[in-house]
C-alpha cells in the first residue's frame, strides 16, 4: 500500500489504529511525501497528519468513522484470503536485508575498472569547461573578512588566489581556512584578534598558516604551499588523482600559452562532480556490459558507515543533534578529516548536514563574533539557508540515498552539480545508516 501525501499518516485497520507512521519525501517532488505500509487484504481507513491537523483526502471516496471522525476510505485491496507464506513487511525488510548479496568476479571488477581508467585516460579536462559560465579570483592583499563576504556573495565554496607582484596564481581559499580562523580566534591567548580579522590580509594568514602547521624551512622561513591546478590539455584520469592525493574538492584549470607559463588564464574550476558526469553520460547506455555498476553500494567497500553491534574495528561516524554547539561541529569538521555531518533527531533519523562550505555563511553580518559555543548548529543553518533561496537549490544539500541504491543510481546522482556526499538512510524511517562521497566514489573505481 503507498500512500502519497503529506507529513504523516495514520491507518485504521479492522482490529483498530495503527503506529503513526512518518512519510518521507519523494525524490524530485519537494511538495509529494510517501510512505509504504503492509496491511492485511481488506478494506481500511486512514487520515493524515498535516502541519498538526488531521484530515481526509477529499478527492479520495471517504466515509464518516466512529465519534464522527470522516477517515479516506480505501476498498480497491483484494479480499482473498492472505497466504500463511506470505511475510509481514517488518520482517521482510529483515529478510532482505539478511539476503546473500549479489557478487561480482574479481575479474569483471577489474575490467570494469580498466574500461573507466581506459576513458578517463582519453579524455581531458577542456572538456569540463562549460559553454558559457564565470571564474572568480581574489588578491592576495584582500582583507580576510572581505574575501569571505565575496565568497557568500559570488556563493562559491573556494577561490584561486592572484598575486600581482609575482603575475601567477600562488593558491586558493576556501571555507576550511575560515574554519581554522574561527577555531584560532575561539582559543584562548589566540593573537589573531576580531580586529585584526577586518585588516589581516589572505596573504598574511597564509604566511601564518605555515607557521601553524610547522611548514618552515631552515631559517624559520614560511615555505609557501603550491598551487594545485590543471591544465585544459591534462587527461581526466591525472585529474582525478590530484583530487584524491591532495584531499581537495576544488582545482582550478589554468592555461598559459608562453613557455615560462607567464600570463596565466583561469579557464574553469573543476571538481569531481563534473569528472563524474562525463563517466555517467559516457556508461549509462552501457551498463549492462558492466555488472559492478548495477551491484547495491552496501554490496561494495564504499563509503563510510554506521557502526553495528559487535563492530568494534569500525571507523569513527561523525552525527551531531541540532543543538550541539558549532564549536564542537568545527571541531569535529577538522579533527575528523570530513567535509560534512550529518545532523539528526534522537532516533538518528537524519534533519540536514552540515558542511564546511556552510562555514562562510558566518560571514554576514558578522556573525563569527558570536561566541561559537553559544552559537548551536541549527541557528549557523538557518544563516546557511537563506529563506529567498529556491527550494530546488537548499535541498542539493542534504542529499540521501539507500543502502540497496545501485553503484550507478548513486554516481548519476553525485554527478550532479553542488553534491559532493549522499547521505545513506534507511527507507521509511530515514535513520542515517552511513554517507557516500565522491571521494569514496573514485577511490574504488580507480582502484
Amino acid at each position: 500500500m503507498a500512500i502519497w501525501w503529506k507529513k504523516c499518516l495514520r491507518i485504521r485497520l479492522f482490529h483498530g489504529w495503527t503506529e503513526l507512521v512518518q512519510m518521507s519525501q519523494v525524490e524530485g517532488c519537494p511538495n509529494v511525501f510517501k510512505a509504504v505500509c503492509a496491511v492485511p487484504h481488506g478494506s481500511h481507513e486512514y487520515k493524515f497528519l498535516v502541519d498538526g491537523e488531521w484530515r481526509h483526502d477529499e478527492q479520495q471516496p471517504h466515509r464518516n468513522g466512529e465519534y464522527g471522525m470522516v477517515n479516506t476510505f480505501d476498498n480497491n485491496f483484494d479480499t482473498r484470503p492472505v497466504p500463511s507464506e506470505v511475510v509481514p513487511q517488518h520482517q521482510l525488510s529483515a529478510v532482505i536485508l539478511n539476503q546473500a548479496m549479489p557478487r561480482i568476479s574479481e575479474e569483471d571488477v577489474q575490467a570494469a575498472r580498466h574500461q573507466i581508467s581506459a576513458f578517463l585516460t582519453a579524455h581531458t579536462a577542456y572538456e569540463l569547461l562549460p559553454e558559457s559560465g564565470k571564474v572568480v579570483a581574489l588578491a592576495v592583499d584582500l582583507p580576510v573578512k572581505q574575501a569571505f563576504h565575496i565568497l557568500v556573495e559570488q556563493g562559491i565554496p573556494v577561490a584561486p588566489l592572484w598575486d600581482f607582484s609575482k603575475g601567477k596564481f600562488v593558491g586558493v581559499i576556501s571555507a576550511s581556512d575560515f574554519i581554522l580562523i574561527l577555531r584560532e580566534l575561539g582559543n584562548h591567548g589566540s593573537n589573531l584578534t576580531e580586529e585584526e580579522l577586518e585588516t589581516h590580509t589572505v596573504s598574511a594568514w597564509k604566511e601564518g598558516k605555515a607557521y601553524m602547521n610547522g611548514q618552515v624551512d631552515g631559517h624559520g622561513r614560511p615555505i609557501p604551499r603550491q598551487i594545485i591546478f590543471a591544465g585544459p590539455c591534462d587527461n581526466l584520469k591525472d585529474v582525478a588523482l590530484k583530487f584524491l592525493q591532495n584531499g581537495v574538492a576544488t582545482i582550478p584549470v589554468i592555461h598559459s600559452s608562453s613557455e615560462d607559463s607567464s600570463f596565466p588564464q583561469l579557464l574553469h574550476l573543476a571538481s569531481l562532480s563534473g569528472i563524474l558526469k562525463c563517466v555517467c553520460r559516457y556508461f549509462k547506455h552501457c551498463s549492462g556490459s558492466f555488472p559492478m555498476l548495477q551491484l547495491p553500494i552496501c554490496a561494495i567497500p564504499l563509503g563510510t558507515w554506521v557502526p553495528r553491534i559487535g563492530e568494534s574495528n569500525s571507523r569513527p561516524f561523525a552525527m551531531l543533534r541540532p543543538n550541539a554547539s558549532l564549536s564542537s561541529a568545527l571541531n569535529m569538521l577538522v579533527q575528523a578529516r570530513v567535509s560534512s555531518i550529518p545532523i539528526v533527531d534522537d532516533n538518528d533519523s537524519l534533519l540536514d548536514i552540515y558542511s564546511r562550505s556552510d562555514i562562510t555563511a558566518l560571514a554576514k553580518g558578522k556573525a563569527y563574533t558570536h561566541n561559537l559555543n553559544d552559537t548551536t548548529v541549527y541557528q549557523a543553518l538557518q544563516l546557511a539557508q537563506d529563506s529567498s533561496t529556491p527550494y530546488e537549490l537548499r535541498s542539493q544539500r542534504c542529499q540521501m540515498c539507500l543502502r540497496t541504491d545501485t553503484l550507478l543510481k548513486v554516481m548519476e546522482q553525485l554527478a550532479n552539480p553542488g553534491v559532493r556526499r549522499l547521505v545513506i538512510v534507511e527507507a521509511g524511517s530515514n535513520r542515517v545508516e552511513g554517507i557516500v562521497s565522491l571521494t569514496d566514489v573514485f577511490r574504488f573505481l580507480l582502484g
